[in-house]
């Protein structure tokens, strides 16, 4: 049977490299929800120009629409054997139609790692990244200081905090985030699925908290 994982966590938990390095050790294909609508989109699918014309008038994507986009995605060849969703579900009712996506193709959601880190050190991971001007390259305050202040190290370019990067709209993320993706917590704690890990810890104590929260560890 295919190896279904919705891996969660906050912006700056680190899920994003974990996602990557589990994908690789466990054979997986590691979907994002972003990549789906930007691949749908850039291609002009049917229902990447449906989304499309949702996103234009400033209006949430219907659930349904990302479901389909989703299920198309989970149906190609290369997740045969699975794979690792990361950012979608993000309310009981999108994990619910998951569940029945799933069920379709064979296979069930066997493990749901959420990766928690506190929003006081999301915000210091966050609120301290620059990046350069030139070519992107990114910086932090405390865990990757540039050798000069202010100049990128690789090419000499001014150093600037994307608005993403800035206090106020971190702080703002963080609990956006929080608030959402907490009934989805519940509902996958309910159904004995979810596996909490401290994200604080180094990045290859975090894997092998994920791969035993996955049955491989």
């Amino acid at each position: 049977m295919p190896t279904y994982i919705v891996l969660l966590g906050p912006p700056g938990s680190g899920k994003g490299t974990q996602a990557k390095i589990v994908s690789e050790q466990l054979g997986l294909v590691h979907i994002s929800s972003g990549d789906i609508f930007r691949y749908n989109i850039s291609q002009q699918t049917e229902l990447g120009m449906k989304a499309q014309g949702f996103m234009n008038r400033g209006e949430l994507v219907p659930d349904d629409l990302t479901i389909a986009m989703i299920r198309d995605r989970l149906s190609q060849p290369d997740c045969n054997r699975g794979a690792i969703l990361d950012g979608f579900p993000r309310t009981p009712a999108q994990a619910e139609a998951l569940d029945a996506t799933l069920a379709g193709l064979g296979g069930k959601v066997d493990s749901v790692p959420y990766i928690h880190v506190s929003p006081e050190i999301l915000m210091e991971r966050l609120g301290g990244r620059w990046s350069c001007r030139a070519q992107g390259h990114v910086y932090h305050e405390k865990y990757h200081p540039p050798k000069t202040a202010g100049i990128c190290d690789i090419d000499g370019s001014e150093l600037f905090q994307r608005e993403d990067d800035q206090p106020a709209t971190v702080e703002k993320r963080i609990k956006v985030y929080l608030e959402q993706t907490s009934p989805l917590i519940e509902y996958y704690r309910k159904r004995g699925l979810l596996y909490e890990i401290d994200g604080t810890r180094e990045i290859e104590d975090v894997t092998a908290e994920m791969m035993k929260a996955v049955g491989k560890g």
